[in-house]
């Protein structure tokens, strides 16, 4: 008499981890100098849990690196040194500050000045640098409507530019990561996550993040329906006050164009709970670089950005 295995059904989380992993796994197996992004935002604290599931006990298969603007939030450049201190794995800093005095892009000026679109020419100089032939991000889908156009394969020229129609099939989860020199591939792990699903993973696997994802008190200013943390960095314009109100924040960009929420959201479950509640995208919300154009992620993109 033979007997047959029990049919295991997979939680959500369970199933999205699995095909991260997966993801990853065949970025290791297909590419020569894959590098993993880590700003020490929520996305990439996420890819950094799922790369410990695919590749510990060993050594991860790839370095990190950070595309550092000068301009961060301080709480995430802290939270950065010491995860990678803890995980012992090696960090690759490109810094957009570099780019600015070796006059590879010229710095902003005036209160809508950002680094933000600077970053793109840095990521680019890195890549080309250090040889990485494919660079693994924490973009989801969800996150803005040119997020929702990408592969989890997104491949790019010799110049590093996307096209949206040059994009391969990804039928039953096969990935092809063949490229020619001088081309490169963006994978996405967590493209079909959405930021609810982040949240409860974090739960889940109890992952600390940098507290102003929580909220807390912070002396902000409102500009566009958005509140902006006062700091050095963001030049205000004469009636731009500042005042303190209890704010946390949905991503971690550059502080010059990443808007704070108003919460009281002071523990994972809280913001949970908010977020399940929530109908604006965190980009929507708190992003002004998605605001220049309708289409201002999209261009980025073609022009090399992640």
């Amino acid at each position: 008499m033979t007997t047959t295995a029990p049919f295991v059904r997979l939680s959500h989380l369970d199933a999205l981890e699995s095909e991260a992993i997966h993801i990853m796994r065949e970025v290791a197996a297909e590419l020569e100098r894959p590098v993993l992004l880590f700003s020490g935002g929520k996305d990439s604290i996420v890819l950094l849990r799922l790369a410990e599931k695919a590749f510990r006990p060993g050594r991860f298969p790839f370095p990190l690196m950070h595309i550092d603007t000068g301009h961060n939030f301080p709480e995430a450049i802290e939270f950065r040194d010491r995860r990678i201190a803890e995980l012992g794995e090696r960090l690759v800093i490109a810094s957009v500050q570099e780019s600015i005095d070796k006059g590879r892009v010229v710095d902003e000026t005036g209160p809508r000045a950002t680094r933000n679109r600077l970053q793109t020419t840095t990521l680019l100089d890195a890549m080309l640098e250090h040889g990485f032939d494919a660079a693994i991000g924490g973009a989801r889908r969800d996150e803005e409507r040119s997020r929702a156009k990408e592969r989890i394969f997104s491949f790019r020229d010799d110049f590093g530019q996307w096209d949206p129609r040059a994009q391969r099939p990804e039928l039953w989860n096969l990935y092809n990561g063949r490229i020619r020199k001088g081309e490169q591939v963006r994978v996405f792990p967590i493209s079909n996550w959405t930021e609810l699903d982040v949240w409860q993973y974090v739960a889940r696997e109890r992952l600390e993040l940098p507290p102003i994802y929580f909220a807390h008190e912070r002396e902000v200013f409102e500009r566009d329906g958005m509140l902006y943390a006062a700091s050095e960095f963001v030049e205000r314009y004469p009636h731009e006050e500042p005042f303190t109100e209890s704010v946390r924040f949905r991503t971690v960009g550059d502080m010059t164009c990443t808007g704070g929420v108003r919460s009281r959201a002071a523990t994972i479950d809280e913001v949970v709970r908010e977020i399940a509640a929530t109908r604006i995208t965190e980009r929507g919300e708190t992003r002004a670089d998605d605001r220049f154009s309708e289409a201002a992620m999209e261009d980025r993109k073609r022009v090399g950005y992640f």
